[in-house]
Protein backbone atom coordinates (compact mmCIF):
# COMPACT_ATOMS: atom_id res chain seq x y z
CA UNK A 1 0.00 0.00 0.00
CA UNK A 2 0.97 3.45 -0.73
CA UNK A 3 0.23 6.10 2.14
CA UNK A 4 -1.97 8.81 0.81
CA UNK A 5 -2.71 9.91 4.76
CA UNK A 6 -4.21 13.29 4.74
CA UNK A 7 -4.30 13.72 1.03
CA UNK A 8 -7.45 14.85 -0.50
CA UNK A 9 -8.39 13.39 -3.87
CA UNK A 10 -11.04 13.93 -6.18
CA UNK A 11 -11.55 11.08 -8.55
CA UNK A 12 -14.02 11.66 -11.50
CA UNK A 13 -16.23 7.99 -13.48
CA UNK A 14 -16.06 7.16 -9.82
CA UNK A 15 -19.07 4.73 -10.24
CA UNK A 16 -17.77 1.43 -12.29
CA UNK A 17 -14.63 -0.02 -13.97
CA UNK A 18 -10.85 1.88 -13.16
CA UNK A 19 -12.61 5.01 -10.94
CA UNK A 20 -14.60 3.12 -8.59
CA UNK A 21 -11.15 0.63 -8.38
CA UNK A 22 -9.25 4.05 -7.81
CA UNK A 23 -11.49 5.55 -5.62
CA UNK A 24 -11.39 2.54 -3.06
CA UNK A 25 -7.58 1.46 -3.81
CA UNK A 26 -6.97 5.95 -2.73
CA UNK A 27 -9.46 5.34 0.18
CA UNK A 28 -7.83 2.37 1.71
CA UNK A 29 -3.76 3.98 1.55
CA UNK A 30 -5.61 7.00 3.64
CA UNK A 31 -6.63 9.79 1.41
CA UNK A 32 -9.81 11.05 1.38
CA UNK A 33 -11.85 10.60 -1.00
CA UNK A 34 -14.25 12.55 -3.51
CA UNK A 35 -15.77 10.94 -5.84
CA UNK A 36 -18.02 12.01 -8.81
CA UNK A 37 -20.01 10.85 -11.41
CA UNK A 38 -23.07 11.21 -14.31
CA UNK A 39 -24.22 7.91 -12.67
CA UNK A 40 -25.81 9.32 -9.43
CA UNK A 41 -27.21 6.15 -7.61
CA UNK A 42 -24.35 3.76 -9.03
CA UNK A 43 -21.53 6.24 -7.90
CA UNK A 44 -23.51 6.96 -4.17
CA UNK A 45 -23.74 3.49 -3.56
CA UNK A 46 -19.63 3.23 -4.26
CA UNK A 47 -18.80 6.57 -2.23
CA UNK A 48 -21.30 4.97 0.92
CA UNK A 49 -18.87 1.78 0.61
CA UNK A 50 -15.70 3.16 0.59
CA UNK A 51 -16.86 6.08 3.25
CA UNK A 52 -16.31 8.40 0.63
CA UNK A 53 -18.04 12.00 -0.32
CA UNK A 54 -19.87 12.11 -4.04
CA UNK A 55 -20.88 14.29 -6.36
CA UNK A 56 -22.99 14.05 -9.27
CA UNK A 57 -20.45 15.53 -12.20
CA UNK A 58 -20.56 16.27 -15.78
CA UNK A 59 -16.85 16.93 -16.36
CA UNK A 60 -17.94 18.46 -19.74
CA UNK A 61 -19.61 21.49 -17.79
CA UNK A 62 -17.09 24.14 -16.64
CA UNK A 63 -19.24 25.81 -13.85
CA UNK A 64 -20.18 22.16 -12.60
CA UNK A 65 -16.31 21.73 -11.63
CA UNK A 66 -15.54 25.24 -10.46
CA UNK A 67 -18.65 24.55 -7.88
CA UNK A 68 -17.06 20.89 -7.28
CA UNK A 69 -13.26 21.95 -6.32
CA UNK A 70 -14.78 24.82 -4.51
CA UNK A 71 -16.51 23.14 -1.98
CA UNK A 72 -13.83 20.58 -2.06
CA UNK A 73 -11.75 23.39 -0.86
CA UNK A 74 -14.03 24.87 1.88
CA UNK A 75 -14.93 21.37 3.09
CA UNK A 76 -10.82 20.21 3.06
CA UNK A 77 -9.03 22.96 2.79
CA UNK A 78 -6.95 21.62 0.18
CA UNK A 79 -6.67 19.83 -3.18
CA UNK A 80 -3.74 16.70 -3.31
CA UNK A 81 -4.93 14.73 -5.89
CA UNK A 82 -6.87 14.81 -9.00
CA UNK A 83 -7.96 11.81 -11.03
CA UNK A 84 -9.24 12.53 -13.96
CA UNK A 85 -11.10 9.13 -15.31
CA UNK A 86 -14.16 10.27 -16.56
CA UNK A 87 -15.22 8.81 -20.01
CA UNK A 88 -17.21 7.46 -22.66
CA UNK A 89 -17.22 5.67 -26.17
CA UNK A 90 -18.84 6.28 -29.59
CA UNK A 91 -18.08 3.23 -31.37
CA UNK A 92 -18.08 4.98 -34.88
CA UNK A 93 -15.57 4.90 -37.33
CA UNK A 94 -14.70 8.36 -39.49
CA UNK A 95 -17.03 7.48 -42.46
CA UNK A 96 -19.71 7.02 -39.60
CA UNK A 97 -19.45 9.40 -36.90
CA UNK A 98 -21.54 12.57 -36.96
CA UNK A 99 -20.54 15.87 -36.04
CA UNK A 100 -22.75 16.22 -32.53
CA UNK A 101 -21.34 12.57 -31.77
CA UNK A 102 -17.48 13.77 -32.28
CA UNK A 103 -18.01 16.95 -30.08
CA UNK A 104 -19.70 15.22 -27.10
CA UNK A 105 -17.18 12.54 -26.97
CA UNK A 106 -14.49 15.44 -27.10
CA UNK A 107 -16.49 16.88 -25.00
CA UNK A 108 -15.92 14.16 -22.54
CA UNK A 109 -12.98 13.09 -22.66
CA UNK A 110 -10.73 15.33 -23.81
CA UNK A 111 -12.66 19.14 -23.00
CA UNK A 112 -13.27 17.35 -19.47
CA UNK A 113 -10.32 16.37 -18.35
CA UNK A 114 -8.20 20.24 -19.40
CA UNK A 115 -11.36 21.97 -17.12
CA UNK A 116 -9.87 19.10 -14.50
CA UNK A 117 -6.22 20.18 -14.84
CA UNK A 118 -7.25 23.96 -14.91
CA UNK A 119 -9.67 23.75 -11.62
CA UNK A 120 -7.34 21.39 -9.84
CA UNK A 121 -4.13 23.60 -10.70
CA UNK A 122 -6.34 26.83 -9.29
CA UNK A 123 -6.43 25.18 -5.83
CA UNK A 124 -3.56 23.29 -5.42
CA UNK A 125 -1.79 25.75 -5.96
CA UNK A 126 -2.91 28.22 -3.11
CA UNK A 127 -2.57 24.52 -0.78
CA UNK A 128 -1.26 25.17 3.52
CA UNK A 129 1.91 25.38 3.05
CA UNK A 130 2.36 26.14 -0.92
CA UNK A 131 1.82 24.36 -4.41
CA UNK A 132 1.24 20.82 -4.09
CA UNK A 133 -0.20 18.40 -5.84
CA UNK A 134 -0.96 15.29 -8.15
CA UNK A 135 -2.81 15.11 -11.32
CA UNK A 136 -3.30 11.80 -13.20
CA UNK A 137 -4.77 11.61 -16.30
CA UNK A 138 -6.24 8.29 -17.59
CA UNK A 139 -5.15 8.05 -21.73
CA UNK A 140 -5.86 4.56 -23.66
CA UNK A 141 -3.27 2.98 -25.47
CA UNK A 142 -5.29 3.78 -27.67
CA UNK A 143 -3.29 6.72 -27.79
CA UNK A 144 -0.91 5.06 -29.96
CA UNK A 145 -2.44 2.36 -31.63
CA UNK A 146 -5.59 3.65 -33.50
CA UNK A 147 -9.31 1.90 -32.97
CA UNK A 148 -10.58 2.53 -36.87
CA UNK A 149 -13.99 1.73 -35.08
CA UNK A 150 -14.08 4.75 -32.67
CA UNK A 151 -12.20 7.83 -34.33
CA UNK A 152 -13.31 9.87 -31.13
CA UNK A 153 -12.13 7.73 -28.27
CA UNK A 154 -8.83 7.57 -30.26
CA UNK A 155 -8.18 10.93 -31.11
CA UNK A 156 -9.18 12.34 -27.35
CA UNK A 157 -6.88 10.08 -25.58
CA UNK A 158 -3.89 10.72 -27.57
CA UNK A 159 -4.81 14.74 -26.87
CA UNK A 160 -5.13 13.89 -23.00
CA UNK A 161 -1.40 12.40 -23.55
CA UNK A 162 -0.18 15.00 -25.00
CA UNK A 163 -2.18 17.36 -22.25
CA UNK A 164 -0.54 16.22 -19.85
CA UNK A 165 2.55 16.80 -21.32
CA UNK A 166 1.88 20.47 -21.65
CA UNK A 167 0.04 20.89 -18.16
CA UNK A 168 3.60 19.21 -16.57
CA UNK A 169 6.18 21.86 -18.39
CA UNK A 170 3.86 24.78 -17.55
CA UNK A 171 3.33 23.63 -13.95
CA UNK A 172 7.02 23.17 -13.96
CA UNK A 173 7.94 26.33 -15.29
CA UNK A 174 5.59 28.44 -13.57
CA UNK A 175 7.80 26.92 -10.30
CA UNK A 176 4.65 25.37 -9.22
CA UNK A 177 5.44 22.08 -6.88
CA UNK A 178 1.94 20.22 -8.99
CA UNK A 179 2.29 16.82 -11.07
CA UNK A 180 0.93 16.16 -13.78
CA UNK A 181 1.13 12.17 -15.33
CA UNK A 182 -1.02 10.17 -17.39
CA UNK A 183 -1.49 6.59 -17.04
CA UNK A 184 -2.12 4.38 -20.02
CA UNK A 185 -4.28 1.28 -19.31
CA UNK A 186 -4.52 -1.56 -21.62
CA UNK A 187 -7.74 -3.84 -22.08
CA UNK A 188 -9.34 -3.95 -18.70
CA UNK A 189 -12.04 -5.92 -17.28
CA UNK A 190 -14.86 -3.07 -17.43
CA UNK A 191 -18.49 -2.31 -18.35
CA UNK A 192 -17.25 -2.19 -21.53
CA UNK A 193 -16.16 -5.06 -22.06
CA UNK A 194 -19.07 -6.99 -20.89
CA UNK A 195 -21.40 -7.15 -23.74
CA UNK A 196 -18.79 -9.14 -25.91
CA UNK A 197 -18.77 -12.68 -26.55
CA UNK A 198 -16.63 -14.64 -25.08
CA UNK A 199 -14.78 -15.23 -28.28
CA UNK A 200 -14.25 -11.34 -28.70
CA UNK A 201 -13.34 -11.09 -25.24
CA UNK A 202 -10.72 -13.67 -26.15
CA UNK A 203 -9.39 -11.66 -28.94
CA UNK A 204 -9.08 -8.65 -26.87
CA UNK A 205 -7.11 -10.41 -24.02
CA UNK A 206 -4.82 -11.90 -26.55
CA UNK A 207 -3.51 -8.24 -27.40
CA UNK A 208 -1.40 -8.52 -24.67
CA UNK A 209 1.66 -11.15 -23.79
CA UNK A 210 0.29 -11.98 -20.47
CA UNK A 211 -3.01 -12.87 -22.47
CA UNK A 212 -5.75 -11.86 -20.31
CA UNK A 213 -8.02 -8.62 -19.32
CA UNK A 214 -6.30 -6.26 -17.00
CA UNK A 215 -8.74 -6.31 -12.96
CA UNK A 216 -9.37 -2.40 -12.83
CA UNK A 217 -7.67 -2.71 -9.34
CA UNK A 218 -4.63 -3.62 -10.88
CA UNK A 219 -4.51 -0.13 -12.49
CA UNK A 220 -5.80 1.27 -9.60
CA UNK A 221 -2.84 0.45 -7.57
CA UNK A 222 -0.86 1.95 -10.53
CA UNK A 223 -2.18 5.19 -10.30
CA UNK A 224 -2.14 5.59 -6.56
CA UNK A 225 1.81 5.35 -6.44
CA UNK A 226 1.74 7.95 -9.26
CA UNK A 227 -0.60 10.19 -6.88
CA UNK A 228 1.55 9.44 -3.43
CA UNK A 229 4.90 11.46 -2.90
CA UNK A 230 7.17 8.30 -4.02
CA UNK A 231 6.65 9.90 -7.52
CA UNK A 232 8.06 13.66 -6.23
CA UNK A 233 10.14 13.67 -9.70
CA UNK A 234 7.42 12.45 -12.26
CA UNK A 235 6.30 14.99 -14.09
CA UNK A 236 4.79 14.46 -17.99
CA UNK A 237 5.41 10.69 -17.99
CA UNK A 238 3.39 7.82 -18.93
CA UNK A 239 2.92 4.66 -17.04
CA UNK A 240 1.97 2.17 -18.90
CA UNK A 241 -0.19 -0.95 -17.64
CA UNK A 242 -1.18 -2.79 -20.60
CA UNK A 243 0.20 -6.13 -19.76
CA UNK A 244 2.77 -5.43 -22.55
CA UNK A 245 0.39 -4.79 -25.15
CA UNK A 246 2.54 -2.19 -27.10
CA UNK A 247 6.02 -3.59 -26.52
CA UNK A 248 4.62 -6.31 -29.02
CA UNK A 249 5.92 -5.78 -32.69
CA UNK A 250 2.82 -6.35 -34.94
CA UNK A 251 4.43 -9.24 -36.78
CA UNK A 252 4.70 -11.40 -33.75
Amino acid sequence: MTDLSEKVAIVTGAASGIGAATAKRLSDDGATVIATDVQSALGRKIADDIGAQFFEQDVSVAQRWSEIVDQVKRDHGRLDILVNNAGLTIGQSIEDIDLESWNHGLQVLLTGTMLGCQNAIRTMKTNPGGSSGSIINIASTTAYTALPNDVTYTSAKSGVRMLTKSVAVHCGQQGYDIRCNSVIPGATDTAILKPLPDELKAAVAATSPLNRLADPAETAAAIAFVASDECKFMTGSELMVDGGALAVHPGF
